[in-house]
């Protein structure tokens, strides 16, 4: 039997019927939607809500989107962003991340990836890390979410087409079934997915199978092709807005280093609100997570259009914030941290 989410759930929270033969009930919520990519927003002090086709915001199952009421700084003080947790399960622990890769990803693209994930748990990557990224979430309650990466499923026929619906999604996330674990469904720059670049950039949500267990799940899609402007800034210039010169990508793909920033995003959102109970804010069909409450923020001094200053290879001229495994660049949103309500940044 499915069991569906709040009826008051925004569009991005649908549920779907799941295939007959392994019945379980779908629960979607905060998802990097457009909100994160979206590079006029800085969702410090989140009181107002929007979509990009206003020029400003995007949702995410994460919900990157809700925007907050834009005041002048020096005469109005910020008041301290909290999410609130709500005593639910988080994600503890050793986690397991095993991924799904639907379509065509050139090797180079998927060890980009792969090696943000190992980042996550790589002390050894100079300061500043995308380990120390990390680490913000032990300050969540239930201590430390060691990130290690398990299988890999290359799903190069397309045999569910390149135009998937959110019942497509679940049958992929639902191959994994392990406890403590994180299904990542990556899909191609050639495939479209419902809502992808209309509201969200990608989605997190949970599965409730037969036995009661629950599974993570993530999907974040490729936006190269479709919509780098909104899912890619700040490596791409955005639709609306300010139109300030795009970073240059740490690794050379937008399409792929924007996947980075989403994924960050989500996997924050998973383990610390990863069965709709967690941290967050703002309704439960549309929470403010993580990172999610954080949007558009990678370094000190953001403000709505600008990421704030973060490190440039000289050589290069790539713009980044983390070092990762194996010599990688990475540019990581801020994070929430619990002890100082406020959203942290690397640099």
């Amino acid at each position: 039997m499915l069991t569906p989410p709040s009826a008051t759930a925004v569009p991005l929270h649908k549920v779907y019927k799941y295939p007959s033969n392994a019945p379980v009930s779908i629960v979607k919520h905060s998802n990097p939607s457009l909100n994160r990519s979206n590079p006029f927003l800085k969702t410090s002090t989140p009181n107002m809500a929007s979509n990009y086709k206003a020029a400003i915001g995007f949702s995410a199952v994460i919900t990157l989107l809700l925007l907050p009421a834009l005041t002048v700084g020096a005469l109005v003080q910020e008041q301290p962003l909290v999410l609130k947790y709500h005593n639910g399960q988080l994600l503890k622990g050793r986690i397991t991340v095993n991924l799904i890769w639907y379509g065509t990803f050139t090797p180079i693209q998927r060890s980009i990836i792969v090696d943000f994930i190992s980042s996550l748990s790589s002390p050894s990557a100079p300061l500043p890390s995308a380990a120390t990224w990390w680490k913000t979430t032990d300050k969540y309650k239930g201590g430390s979410s060691a990130i290690v990466v398990g299988k890999q499923f290359l799903h190069t026929p397309y045999t569910l087409g390149k135009n998937l619906k959110g019942k497509d999604l679940l049958a992929l996330a639902s191959k994994f079934n392990e406890l403590n674990s994180i299904t990542v469904v990556l899909t191609a720059k050639d495939v479209t997915v419902d809502g992808f670049c209309m509201n969200r950039c990608g989605t997190h949500g949970s599965i409730r199978r037969s036995n009661g267990a629950r599974n993570a799940y993530i999907w974040v899609g490729n936006s190269e092709t479709q919509c780098p402007g909104q899912c890619a800034w700040p490596f791409h210039q955005p639709i609306y807005g300010p139109q300030t010169p795009p970073l240059v990508a740490p690794n050379g793909d937008v399409g792929v280093d924007g996947m980075i920033i989403n994924l960050a995003t989500l996997l924050a959102g998973t383990v610390t609100n990863p069965f709709n109970n967690g941290y967050f804010q703002g309704p439960p069909t549309a929470p403010l997570e993580a990172v999610s409450a954080c949007t558009g923020v990678f370094g000190s001094g953001s403000y709505p259009g600008y990421p704030g200053r973060v490190l440039v290879d000289k050589v290069t001229g790539a713009s980044y914030n983390a070092h990762g495994a194996n010599g990688r660049r990475y540019l990581v949103p801020a994070m929430w941290d619990p002890q100082t309500s406020t959203c942290k940044t690397l640099v």
